[in-house]
């Protein structure tokens, strides 16, 4: 098939790749413009573009999408399909309605629940051992089209957003490829989604770190899975700020913040508690906690406490 695809991180990296060794003829990737990073400010290609250079693929880096011409542009290419898989960018009806196959979205969540930008963090954060991802036309609203075809993924009791990313991402390129031959044959069936169970889920933010340890274990827990690489979850002890990388659950009581033991590091919550496994202090790399222990030179839980 004839495909345009618009994606930027490295969640639509695997869709792509998948599009292009089924011998689909993508003849042009849309992405979002390079962006300076790092503290040296370096400009740096999405990891779609570096991606579709690797094949030849012309790149388009539009920085509207609203003033005609990307439309114009696309008219040319003149896609079957359209596949849009974490672009950053709303579509226009007009390029909506231009490929005789649609715009087809791969969405990380098991829509209508967690429509909106980070499904794959909040499904961790709310607890659920039950994810995956979905291709649906794209309309107007925001994750609202009819569904095509969804695969199911389990989460790991220690599993963080990371890992699941990586997961989530390879799913969606086997159901974009799937999604593409039905497509192809006229056998695709649409399912309107139930908004009355639709869940919106917004932006992460660094203000979400802080870690509350009077919510129970399991909350304490799912924040740090969830929040793992960024915004990351934090707490302070000793008075100062201290980021948590890795739990794990743990029995225990005690008073919110108390620590229980120092080998392991244990923490009491709400109810239950965890075990800190990996730290990194302010200005200090990442560690294991008995190497941040170990540098407190302390040898009773009472001398360490985190701040609720």
């Amino acid at each position: 098939m004839r495909i345009v695809f618009m994606g930027t991180p490295d969640f639509a990296v695997p869709c792509l790749d998948a599009l292009i060794k089924d011998g689909n003829e993508v003849v042009g990737v849309f992405t979002q413009p390079d962006k300076p990073k790092g503290r040296k400010a370096v400009l740096t290609p999405p990891p779609v573009k570096e991606r579709a250079l690797q094949d030849g693929i012309e790149v388009y880096q539009p920085s509207t999408l609203k003033n005609g011409e990307a439309f114009d542009v696309l008219k040319e290419l003149s896609p079957e399909m359209i596949v849009v898989v974490a672009y950053g960018k709303i579509l226009p009806k007009e390029i909506l309605d231009l490929p005789p196959y649609g715009c087809v979205n791969v969405h990380a969540s098991l829509l209508p629940e967690y429509r909106g930008a980070a499904p794959i963090q909040q499904a961790i954060l709310d607890g659920k051992t039950l994810t995956g991802v979905t291709a649906m036309y794209m309309d107007v609203g925001l994750d609202t089209g009819d569904m095509l075809m969804k695969t199911e993924v389990s989460i790991g009791e220690n599993e963080t957003a990371e890992q699941l990313h990586d997961r989530l991402s390879a799913a969606g390129a086997e159901l974009i490829v799937k999604v593409v031959h039905e497509a192809e044959k006229g056998t695709l069936v649409r399912e309107k989604q139930d908004d009355s169970k639709a869940s919106y889920v917004g932006m992460l933010t660094k203000e979400m770190s802080d870690i509350d340890f009077s919510l129970s274990s399991h909350q304490v827990h799912n924040k740090v899975r969830g929040l793992y690489p960024w915004p990351g979850a934090s707490a302070k002890a000793k008075g100062k700020r201290l980021k948590i990388h890795s739990t794990r659950l743990f029995e225990g009581s005690g008073t919110p913040g108390q620590v229980l033991s120092l080998k392991p590091l244990v923490v009491a919550c709400g109810q239950g508690a965890v075990e800190i496994c990996e730290v990194q202090p302010e200005g200090k790399k990442r560690m294991d906690a008995q190497s941040f222990i170990n540098g407190l030179r302390i040898s009773s839980p009472d001398e360490l406490s985190f701040l609720v």
